[in-house]
C-alpha cells in the first residue's frame, strides 16, 4: 500500500481542519496502620471460566531483550548513551548491549511462548535499528528484515503480533533535536508511525503507539532516571506529555484513514497505573485518590477518550502555576483543532498494573507532576513485597483500578498489557511468588470481568524473560524464564510461574 505523502504531521493538521507513579525513583513512606475501608474488599477466590475469547499473551520490549546494539546498521539510542555514562546510573553496572540477545535467539522466543499456549506477543520495534537517524529517508534494511522474521515466525506459530511503536529507546539524532521537549518530535514520529504501518501492518493487526508516556515524561525528562536523564520536574513532563499526545493522535488519524481501511487492524496506547486507595475515610484523602488517579491514569488517558485534561488537572496545575507567578498554566493547553484529534484516539485501552499506593492530602508540595497534586502516596508495611521497592502485592488494587476505568470512561476495551512481579537471582526457577501473585491478580482481573462486567479482552503477562530491567540492570528480575546472563548462548529456561501460567492460559479457568 503506497501513499505518496511526503509530511504526514501536516496532512493530518489540514485534514482535522476539515472536520470537526509513580513507578520509577519515588520516595514512598510506609506504616503499619491498616484500614477497614479497603480491607472491606477482600472476598474470596473465583473459580470460574475465562469469556470464550478472552487471549492470553506475553511482552518484552526491545531495549530490554534484543542485544544487538550496533549491529547491522542500528544507530545509538538514548539509552545506549545513558548506560555509558560515568559513573553508571544503572545499579550493577550493566547495559543493553547484548541482553537476552534476542535479535539472534528470536526463533527460541518464538518457541517459548508457543509452548506457554499464548495467542499474543507484545513486543516493540527499535526505532534506531529501523531509522538510524529517525527519518524515513534513512531506512536500515537488516533491521527491517529482523522485524520481518519475527512477525513472520509468530503468525507461522499461530501467535499475532501486538507492536509498541515507542518503548523508551529513541534513536540519539532525534534526542540531540531535543527529544520530546521538541514538538518536531510529532512530525518525526507520524512518518515512522505511517513508515511501520505501511511496512508491517499486512500481518500486525494491533498497534501501540507509546508504552508509559507518564515513565517517559516524569521519570526520563523531570526525575532524570531513566535516558536521556534530564532533571526539570516543574515543567519538563508536561511539555513532554504534550508533545507525545500530539504524536499519538497524529499517528493514530492516520491509521485510521489510510491503514485501518484496508488492514482492518486497530491502533492504542498503553498507560502505567497504580491503584490509589485513600489512606483513611476523612473527606480530604478520599479527594486526594481521586485527585491521584487523575494525575496519574488520567493524564494521558482522559485526552485520547475525551479530548482534553482531566478538569482536575488543569485547575490544580493552573492556579499553582499563578501563584508562581507565570503568566500561564506549566500544563500547557491544547486548542480546538487538537482536542478533536485526541478525542476518540483509542480503539483499546492498553493498561499497565502492578500494585497500589495508599493516598493523604498534603499542600505545599514542590512545582511538578508529584506536588502539583497536593496528595502524598505511601505503602502499608503489612503488604507483601517484592525485588522492586514500589511493587507491593496488593491484588484487590487490579479490580478496583479496572472498575474505575470502567466508571470513569464509559467502559473502553482494555487490554492488559503488562503484568508481572520482581525478585532476584535467589529465587531461582522454583519462584513460587510470582506463582501466587499472577494467580490472585488474574482472579482479581476475572471478577472484574466476571461479576463487574468489564470490557477486558486480554491479558499479557511481564515478561516473557529476564532482562535489563532498566535503571536496575539485571538485579531485578520479571521473567517467566529465566536466562543465564554469564553464559554467551543465553539460554532460557521455564520458570514453575511459566509452566503455571501455561496450565491457565490452556484450561482457560480457575480450578
Amino acid at each position: 500500500m503506497k501513499h505518496k505523502i511526503q509530511n504526514v504531521s501536516l496532512f493530518f493538521i489540514m485534514l482535522i481542519n476539515c472536520v470537526t507513579s509513580r513507578r520509577f525513583g519515588l520516595t514512598l513512606v510506609s506504616q503499619n496502620e491498616t484500614f477497614p475501608n479497603y480491607l472491606k474488599y477482600h472476598d474470596d477466590f473465583l473459580e470460574e471460566h475465562f469469556p470464550k475469547h478472552f487471549r492470553w499473551g506475553a511482552g518484552t520490549a526491545s531495549y530490554q531483550v534484543e542485544g544487538g546494539w550496533n549491529e547491522d546498521g542500528k544507530s545509538e539510542s538514548i539509552w545506549d548513551v545513558f548506560v555509558r555514562k560515568v559513573p553508571s546510573p544503572i545499579s550493577d553496572g550493566s547495559t543493553g548491549d547484548v541482553a537476552c540477545d534476542s535479535y539472534h535467539k528470536f526463533s527460541e522466543d518464538v518457541q517459548l511462548l508457543k509452548k506457554m499456549g499464548v495467542t499474543f506477543y507484545r513486543f516493540s520495534i527499535s526505532w534506531p535499528r529501523v531509522l538510524p537517524d529517525g527519518t524515513i529517508g534513512n531506512k536500515n534494511q537488516p533491521g527491517i528484515n529482523y522485524y520481518n522474521r519475527l512477525i513472520n515466525e509468530l503468525i507461522a506459530n499461530g501467535i499475532q503480533p501486538v507492536v509498541t511503536l515507542f518503548h523508551y529507546d529513541m534513536p540519539k539524532t532525534l534526542e540531540l533535536k531535543g527529544g520530546w521537549l521538541n514538538e518536531d518530535l510529532i512530525q518525526y514520529f507520524s512518518n515512522y508511525a505511517y513508515f511501520a504501518f505501511e511496512t508491517f501492518g499486512d500481518r500486525v493487526k494491533t498497534w501501540i503507539t507509546f508504552n508509559e508516556a507518564l515513565s517517559i515524561c516524569q521519570y526520563a525528562y523531570g526525575y532524570g532516571y531513566l535516558a536521556p536523564g534530564i532533571l526539570d520536574p516543574a515543567k519538563n513532563p508536561y511539555i513532554c506529555g504534550h508533545t507525545i499526545l500530539k504524536a499519538h493522535a497524529l499517528a493514530y488519524r492516520l491509521y485510521e484513514l489510510l491503514f485501518k481501511p484496508v488492514q482492518n487492524g486497530r491502533c492504542g496506547m498503553s498507560m502505567f497505573t497504580t491503584w490509589y486507595e485513600p489512606g483513611s475515610d476523612l473527606p480530604d484523602d478520599i479527594a486526594a485518590a481521586a485527585r491521584a488517579l487523575d494525575f496519574e491514569l488520567g493524564w494521558f488517558t482522559n485526552p485520547i477518550i475525551n479530548g482534553n485534561y482531566p478538569k482536575i488537572m488543569r485547575e490544580y496545575i493552573g492556579k499553582k502555576s499563578a501563584e508562581e507567578g507565570l503568566a500561564t498554566s506549566r500544563l500547557p493547553s491544547f486548542d480546538v483543532q487538537w482536542q478533536n484529534a485526541l478525542k476518540g484516539s483509542s480503539d483499546f485501552l492498553g493498561i499497565n498494573h502492578y500494585t497500589s499506593n495508599l493516598v493523604k492530602a498534603i499542600s505545599g508540595g514542590s512545582p511538578g507532576w508529584q506536588g502539583d497534586q497536593d496528595t502524598v502516596a505511601y505503602l502499608d508495611s503489612n503488604w507483601e513485597s517484592s525485588a522492586s521497592f514500589w511493587l507491593k502485592v496488593v491484588p484487590w488494587g487490579f479490580r478496583k483500578i479496572l472498575n474505575w476505568i470502567k466508571n470513569t470512561y464509559g467502559n473502553p476495551l482494555v487490554l492488559i498489557t503488562e503484568n508481572g512481579f520482581s525478585d532476584n537471582s535467589e529465587a531461582g526457577l522454583h519462584d513460587v511468588r510470582r506463582v501466587k501473585y499472577h494467580k490472585d491478580y488474574i482472579n482479581q482481573m476475572l471478577k472484574a470481568v466476571i461479576w463487574d462486567k468489564c470490557n477486558i479482552e486480554g491479558y499479557a503477562v511481564w515478561s516473557l524473560l529476564d532482562n535489563f530491567e532498566w535503571r536496575k540492570g539485571y538485579t531485578e528480575k520479571f521473567g517467566v524464564h529465566l536466562v543465564n546472563f554469564s553464559d554467551p548462548a543465553r539460554i532460557r529456561t521455564p520458570k514453575s510461574s511459566s509452566y503455571f501460567l501455561a496450565k491457565l492460559f490452556a484450561n482457560h479457568e480457575f480450578s
